[in-house]
């Protein structure tokens, strides 16, 4: 019995998962300015943040838009980030800081475009603190 609940639970997120994402890639297409030149800095990533190794767990998440900068709560600086690294997440500059060696693992994700390329980013860190510091205001989410 539990291991049936334990699979329906998966199922149901997972498909949570996916109905976000494509209710994201609707407001995109909504939202999206039909222009052929685009400006520098001009993105837009769904960011998402799960509590876990990323298959289970509390899942947060967020549409960014950088042309103009919205829908995060530091979107402006999350969008400067990106413009320095031309939208490449593992480029990022990690800050200098001290984290605690506690292991309570949250994986980042995003999925999007920037500047007319697609940006597919996913990677789990040992905690909060540890993806802070790679990732700076990008993964910044209001909990």
């Amino acid at each position: 019995m539990t291991s049936s609940i334990t699979a329906t639970t998966t199922a149901v997120r997972r498909a949570a998962h996916v109905g976000l994402a494509a209710a994201a890639a609707l407001l995109l297409a909504a939202a999206a300015p039909a222009t052929a030149g685009s400006s520098a800095g001009s993105g837009h990533l769904y960011l998402m943040v799960t509590t876990g190794d990323g298959d289970s767990g509390d899942t947060r998440g967020t549409l960014l838009l950088c042309d103009p900068p919205q829908g995060h709560g530091r979107a402006a600086e999350a969008c400067d980030q990106l413009d320095s690294v031309g939208g490449d997440i593992d480029a990022l500059q990690p800050a200098d800081v001290y984290c605690p060696m506690l292991y309570a693992p949250v994986t980042a994700r995003a999925h999007g475009q920037w500047n007319g390329r697609p940006v597919e980013y996913r990677q789990t860190f040992p905690n909060g603190c540890v993806m802070g510091a790679r990732t700076g205001a990008v993964f910044a989410l209001e909990s």
